[in-house]
């Protein structure tokens, strides 16, 4: 069985907090970790056609992101979006356009009837393999 990945439960919190702040489309970003573990939340505009039903993350956003990422010494960790609509499963589209093998791809749901559901998956070569996710209790 694949191991758990340990998410900190504030970045989760922010996920799902931009998630449900945004509800009708698609929020998307990537998840900067420092010596594996996760640690920042840097979310990108979705600039798809149809952000309701697909994200395409805007591509200067990405660079600054990922440069933002590396200055501060951390590296690639996640790729997250919502399915504001569908299950928390990866779409056909996301498994064709994963293009970070080495990074978890976190997907949260708001079709669940009031809960939100949060999954994590490696996607490569155009299937997706479910890793489970743990919270982290953060001490005060």
């Amino acid at each position: 069985m694949t191991q758990a990945v340990l998410l900190p439960r504030p970045l989760v919190n922010q996920l799902l907090t931009e998630a449900q702040r945004n509800a009708e489309i698609e929020v998307c970003g990537l998840i900067g970790a420092r010596d594996g573990r996760p640690e920042r939340f840097y979310p990108v505009a979705n600039v798809a056609e149809r952000p309701g039903e697909l994200f395409r993350m805007d591509p200067a956003g990405q660079i600054d992101a990922m440069r933002r990422m590396r200055e501060a010494g951390e590296t690639l960790f996640a790729v997250y979006h919502s399915h504001p609509h569908a299950p928390a499963r990866p779409s056909a589209r996301d498994l064709e356009e994963a293009a970070y093998p080495e990074a978890l791809y976190l997907i949260a749901s708001l079709d669940t009837k009031g809960v939100l559901e949060l999954r994590g998956y490696r996607l490569a070569d155009g299937e997706a393999a479910e890793v489970p996710l743990e919270l982290e209790e953060m001490a005060d």
